[in-house]
């Protein structure tokens, strides 16, 4: 539109601002959902996947004597992308007639290792003063929950453990 002097006062065609407008800032809005989904895929995948959880051998049946509980070291091989890693770990494993039970090597206090007194047939955590009975029940101390229970299966001879995957 002119006026009568000979001035443009505007554009000649508003459609076509419009529309070039409109592809811009769609484009931008599409590139950033593109970017903005991705990198909130990658912070968020991990918490999405879980926990893996496998079962680790524990050895034969016979290494575990009736009554009496034994530690019992175990190794657990990961596959992070290309690469295997290997984490070992210890259990306290009870044999009670055809039943195991299979408790966490670390004190439901704070987590300190602990160790079974066999002359008071209890286990004994150093660090607070935490006293288990065999059975894990707390007797003594701090702990505020028995000893932490592992799930055990028996098969061909071997005992295993459902173990999840370390992060």
């Amino acid at each position: 539109m002119k006026d009568p002097k000979g001035i443009s006062s505007g554009p000649e065609n508003p459609q076509r601002r419009t529309f070039l407008i409109a592809l811009i800032a769609g484009m931008g809005g599409f590139i950033g959902f593109i970017l903005g989904g991705s990198g909130l895929y990658y912070f968020l995948s991990p918490a999405l996947r879980g926990k893996k959880k496998e079962w680790v051998d524990l050895g034969p049946l016979h290494n575990f004597k009736e009554g009496q509980p034994v530690k019992a070291d175990y190794l657990q091989r990961k596959r992070d992308g290309w690469e295997v890693i290997d984490s070992s770990g210890v259990v306290w494993v009870l044999k009670e007639k055809e039943n195991y039970v299979v408790f966490d090597s670390h004190c439901s206090h704070l987590g300190c290792p602990y160790n079974w007194d066999s002359a008071k047939e209890q286990f004994v955590c150093p660090c607070h003063g935490g006293i288990f009975g065999k059975d894990g029940r707390v007797v003594a101390g701090p702990p505020p929950r028995p000893l932490d229970r592992i799930p055990v299966k028996t098969e061909n001879g071997s005992l295993f453990i459902m173990l999840e995957e370390k992060a």
